[in-house]
């Protein structure tokens, strides 16, 4: 397994149709702790300068030192609230352990845990934890950060937790005979699978958070051009270079999409739920099946170390 250490950059709708009845949310007002992973770029950075053009305290989660120290730059450029920085490699689990430990060390509260980070392998990859890489930053980093700070969201509620989802879910399925993709590996399976998984994820939370004050949705952010695409193959990147001028949204549009659900009222009784546009969307048929949800949270919660 690989040796991942977090290091610390100290900088001082139309909702009405939510799943699940939730606690009062009349207290979404001031300053928010808000944690963004995959923030040094593309849709996280985005959201984070619009979070903290509001004054939010925002929580960057990156990989990459040199980034985290430039996005806090231009996070802290953009508002008037605080910036703190965490290092973690999400596809190693115990770095998203530590991560959770140094939380909650660091803070008695959260009131935004925003899922962002993301990747797209061509070829099937394996972490060091021996996972399949896509379906391992995807999904299962977010999914054992959310488990780890459930805590911490509860003592902040109203709390929202959120997942960078997309319409790539649709017209897939989980097998889960196979999670891991050692049968038939294309990326956009992978992908797609992945983001299904946010989804049903969102929805067993929902059940599991009832009465908490505690949400969780997904979104579909648009197709969007940020540096996810750069692992393309070469002969398809003149393709996609045309087609993020032409075709695909700025980070910056793609960016309102998180902040809207980290901070609208409109949506603050709504959970379980998948949006695009700002609005609830059905999800697929696969990401409806509740059975689903439940077999996938337990199947996580073995691969992450957790008991279900």
């Amino acid at each position: 397994m690989r040796d991942s250490v977090i290091h610390e950059i100290r900088i001082t709708i139309t909702p009405p149709d939510p799943r699940q009845p939730q606690r009062d949310m009349a207290g979404w007002q001031g300053m928010k702790t808000m944690l963004i992973t995959g923030a040094t770029s593309g849709i996280g950075l985005a959201a984070a300068q619009q979070l903290a053009a509001t004054g939010n305290h925002l929580v960057l989660v990156g990989r990459n030192p040199e980034k985290l120290a430039a996005a806090v730059d231009l996070v802290r450029a953009a508002g008037r609230g605080e910036v703190d920085a965490l290092q973690c490699d999400l596809s190693a689990l115990d770095s998203v352990r530590r991560l959770a430990d140094t939380l909650h060390a660091r803070y008695d509260r959260l009131d935004v845990l925003a899922n962002n980070a993301g990747a797209f392998h061509t070829r099937r990859t394996e972490t060091g934890d021996g996972l399949e890489a896509t379906f391992a930053v995807n999904h299962l980093a977010g999914f054992l950060l959310t488990e780890l700070l459930l805590d911490l969201l509860r003592d902040g509620a109203p709390a929202r937790i959120l997942f960078t989802s997309s319409v790539m879910h649709y017209g897939t399925a989980l097998d889960f005979e196979d999670l891991q993709l050692r049968h038939g590996y294309s990326p956009n399976t992978a992908y797609g699978r992945a983001k299904l998984a946010n989804v049903l994820y969102v929805r067993e939370l929902s059940r599991r958070l009832t009465g908490t004050g505690v949400t969780a949705n997904a979104f579909h952010p648009g197709i969007v051009a940020t540096d996810i695409w750069n692992s393309a193959p070469w002969f398809a990147r003149p393709a996609l270079a045309v087609g993020k001028r032409l075709l695909m949204i700025t980070p910056e549009e793609g960016g309102r999409a998180l902040t809207y659900l980290a901070t609208s009222p409109d949506v603050a009784p709504v959970t379980g739920c998948y949006f695009q546009h700002n609005r609830v969307r059905a999800p697929s048929p696969a990401a409806q099946d509740d059975a689903a949800a439940t077999r996938l949270h337990r199947a996580c919660a073995e691969l992450t170390g957790l008991s279900a």
